[in-house]
């Protein structure tokens, strides 16, 4: 049951981040949002945001005493794939998982609800074609 410890912390700051934001600035805590207005060099908070998201190892290692295992399987090909096709799907969802998922289920909005419930059906349908392709 330990090893959930790390897991349950980090949705629990990740709900406060985005409850915060939400109160604080009236703004989503959606990935693809901040970082494109942190590309357009708009609002400091958005590069606070960011920094806040780098850190965050730094803060595993220091709680726990040890890096986060990540283990990556697909080739770089693959991987620039799916970065490209994700922020294909944030443009034309008006967002990203984090600004449908987290905050916009938690306000209960339709649209949120929606989206979320299209990207699990398309993840899910991903990983069965790419399973079946032996991918």
């Amino acid at each position: 049951m330990t090893h959930y410890w790390a897991s349950l912390l980090g949705g629990m700051l990740i709900g406060l981040s985005a409850g915060l934001l939400l109160l604080l600035n009236g703004r989503v805590a959606g990935i693809s949002g901040i970082v494109g207005r942190l590309l357009l060099a708009r609002a400091s908070t958005n590069a606070a945001f960011v920094i806040g998201l780098l850190i965050g190892p730094l803060l595993f290692l220091a709680g726990f005493g040890h890096w986060p295992l990540v283990t990556i399987t697909a080739s770089l090909p693959m991987i620039a794939a799916a970065g490209l096709l994700v922020g294909f799907g944030s443009r034309m969802g008006s967002g990203c998982t984090s600004g449908h998922g987290v905050a916009g289920l938690a306000r209960l909005s339709p649209r949120s609800f929606v989206a979320v419930l299209t990207f699990l059906s398309a993840g899910v349908a991903t990983v069965t074609l790419m399973r079946i392709a032996g991918l």
